[in-house]
C-alpha cells in the first residue's frame, strides 16, 4: 500500500499548474457501545483521504481548484491533480490570493511539526487502546444491573495522521489523536435520565466507574419533581455547557464578518469590537495549540477557503492566542486575507480551547452548590441553534437533568427549558467562574472535543419556555 507521504510526492510530482498544495490523511478508530447495561458492540475501521489544491497564477490574479477523494489508490492520483487544475483553470480569481508559506516561514519547527518525523509511519489506533477500559466498563455495567440502572453510551478512540506538502517546498505532518465517552444512566422504570462524558486522548484518564457514580447521585436527585414556570433564573451552568455556548461564541468570532459590519462583534460605524469589554470579571478564553492534554496541529491545515481560513495559508505556524483576555475582546480568527480586511493580527483559529479566571479562588462545582441560595443546576445544552447573528441569540433546550438548588442543597429535578440566550450576553452577567477542567461538548463534540471549561454562575439565564423534551 502507497504511504500518505508518497501520495504528496506522487501529487505534486504530478502537478503541472503554478502551485500546488496536497494533503494526505490517514484515519483509523475503535469503538465500543453499550445499551441497558450490556455490551452491544465494538470494532475498528479506517479511511484515507486525499486533498489536491492547484493554484492557477494568470495576470488577473490567482484562481485555486480543490477536489478532495476520498480512497485514492496510486494510479488515481493523477486524476485527481488534473481535476483540481482543471478546477482552477475555469475558476475566477480568489480574494484570498498570496504567496505560498515556505520552509522558511514557519517558525521554530521548521520543514517538520513537533512529533513524530515526515518519513515515519502515520499514527494507528486500535480496539486494543480500549482494552483497559473495557475491563472497568464491565464491572461498571454490573454493578449498574445490580442498582437496576440502565447505562447507555459509546466510546471512540481516532488517530487521524495528516501529512502536507506544497510546491514551496513545505513538508508537514501532525499526528491527532481524538478520544471521548458518552454515558447515559437511565432509572430501571426509564422515567429518570442524566448523562455525562468525557473527552480523552488514550483513555488512560477516564474512571468510568466515577462516571457512573456521579450519574447515580444524579437520578437520586431527580426522585422528587418540581414544576417551574418559564422566566429568567439565577442557573448553575456546569463546565460542558459552558463549553458549548462559547465554542459556538469562538466559531463566531471570524474577522471579515465582523469587519464588514455582520455579527456580534461589529462595532456599531464601522470596525470591529476588538478592544472592548465583554466581561466585568476577569476571565480568558485561549487557545494554544501546545496546551497539554489538549494539544492540536501546530500549523494551519485548510482543506477548502472560507470567511476567515484559506488554502494559501497552509503550513501557517500557529501560536497560543487569547480571544477574550482579562474580560476584553483581545482578537478574532483570521486568515491573512480576513486579518488585513479587519486591520487586526493575523491569528487563524486553532482547534482546542480554554475559559479561565484570573481570580485567587476558583471553586469547584460542588463548592458552588453549597453557596447557593436558590437557584438551577443544569446537566447539559441539546439543539442548540443561531437565532440572531447581530447578537449571537442562541436558542437550545436542557437536557437529561435540570435541578433546583436551594439553601445550598439539591432538593429535587425541575421540567426541561428551552432558552433564549447569548453567550456574549451571558459573558456581562457572570456572577461568578468556578475552577477549569477538561470538558467534553455535548452538542459539537462530534467537531470539537479540545475543550477545559470552569463551571459559571449566571444571572437571569433566559428559560424562555417548558420543554416536554427528556
Amino acid at each position: 500500500m502507497t504511504s500518505p507521504q508518497q501520495t504528496v510526492e506522487r501529487a505534486l510530482a504530478a502537478s503541472r499548474s503554478d502551485d500546488c498544495v496536497v494533503i494526505a490523511e490517514e484515519t483509523s478508530t475503535a469503538n465500543l457501545r453499550w445499551a441497558g447495561s450490556t455490551l452491544t458492540t465494538n470494532g475498528e475501521s479506517s479511511s484515507r483521504q486525499l486533498t489536491v489544491i492547484a493554484i492557477d497564477r494568470r495576470g488577473d490574479g490567482a484562481a485555486a481548484g480543490v477536489v478532495s477523494r476520498a480512497g485514492v489508490g496510486p494510479d488515481q492520483v493523477g486524476d485527481v491533480v488534473r481535476e483540481a487544475e482543471q478546477a482552477a483553470a475555469e475558476g475566477t480569481p480568489t480574494e484570498d490570493a498570496a504567496e505560498l508559506i515556505g520552509p522558511g516561514t514557519t517558525g521554530s519547527f521548521g520543514k517538520k511539526s513537533p512529533g513524530p518525523s515526515w518519513d515515519s509511519s502515520p499514527g494507528r489506533t486500535h480496539i486494543g487502546v480500549l482494552r483497559d477500559f473495557a475491563g472497568a466498563l464491565g464491572e461498571t455495567l454490573r454493578v449498574a444491573r445490580a442498582a437496576d440502572r440502565k447505562l447507555y453510551g459509546f466510546a471512540e478512540h481516532d488517530m487521524t495522521s495528516t501529512f502536507l506538502g506544497t510546491s514551496a517546498g513545505l513538508r508537514l505532518r501532525h499526528d491527532q489523536p481524538s478520544g471521548r465517552v458518552e454515558l447515559n444512566a437511565k432509572s430501571g422504570d426509564l422515567t429518570r435520565s442524566a448523562w455525562t462524558g468525557v473527552a480523552t486522548r488514550d483513555f488512560t484518564d477516564v474512571d468510568i466507574a466515577g462516571l457512573d457514580a456521579g450519574l447515580a447521585v444524579r437520578l437520586d436527585w431527580a426522585r422528587r419533581s418540581v414544576a417551574l414556570p418559564p422566566g429568567r433564573y439565577e442557573t448553575l451552568l456546569p463546565p460542558t455547557a459552558v463549553s458549548d455556548l462559547l465554542i459556538y461564541l469562538y466559531w463566531s468570532a471570524g474577522a471579515k464578518e465582523a469587519a464588514e459590519g455582520r455579527t456580534v462583534f461589529s462595532k456599531p460605524g464601522g470596525g470591529t469590537r476588538v478592544g472592548e469589554k465583554l466581561a466585568s470579571l476577569p476571565v480568558t478564553l485561549s487557545s494554544d495549540p501546545a496546551a497539554r492534554g489538549r494539544e492540536s496541529a501546530p500549523f494551519v491545515i485548510a482543506h477548502a477557503s472560507g470567511a476567515d481560513s484559506s488554502v494559501f495559508d497552509n503550513g501557517l505556524p500557529l501560536s497560543a492566542t487569547s480571544w477574550i483576555s482579562d474580560g476584553t475582546l483581545a482578537a478574532l480568527h483570521s486568515s491573512r486575507y480576513s486579518a488585513g480586511l479587519a486591520g487586526l493580527p493575523v491569528t487563524p483559529p486553532i482547534d482546542n480551547l480554554t475559559f479561565a479566571t484570573s481570580a485567587a479562588a476558583a471553586p469547584a462545582l460542588e463548592a458552588m452548590i453549597a453557596s447557593t441560595g436558590r437557584a438551577l443546576l443544569l446537566t447539559c445544552l441539546w439543539y442548540i441553534r443561531e437565532v440572531d447573528p447581530q447578537t449571537l441569540l442562541l436558542t437550545g433546550l436542557t437536557r437529561d437533568g435540570v435541578y433546583l438548588v436551594e439553601g445550598g442543597e439539591v432538593v429535587g429535578a425541575v421540567n426541561n427549558f428551552r432558552f433564549n440566550e447569548s453567550p456574549v450576553a451571558m459573558l456581562g452577567r457572570l456572577a461568578e467562574v468556578g475552577a477549569t477542567v477538561p470538558t467534553l461538548p455535548r452538542e459539537w463534540g462530534d467537531y470539537f472535543n479540545r475543550a477545559a471549561m470552569p463551571p459559571v454562575r449566571v444571572d437571569g439565564f433566559n428559560m424562555s419556555s417548558v420543554s416536554q423534551a427528556s
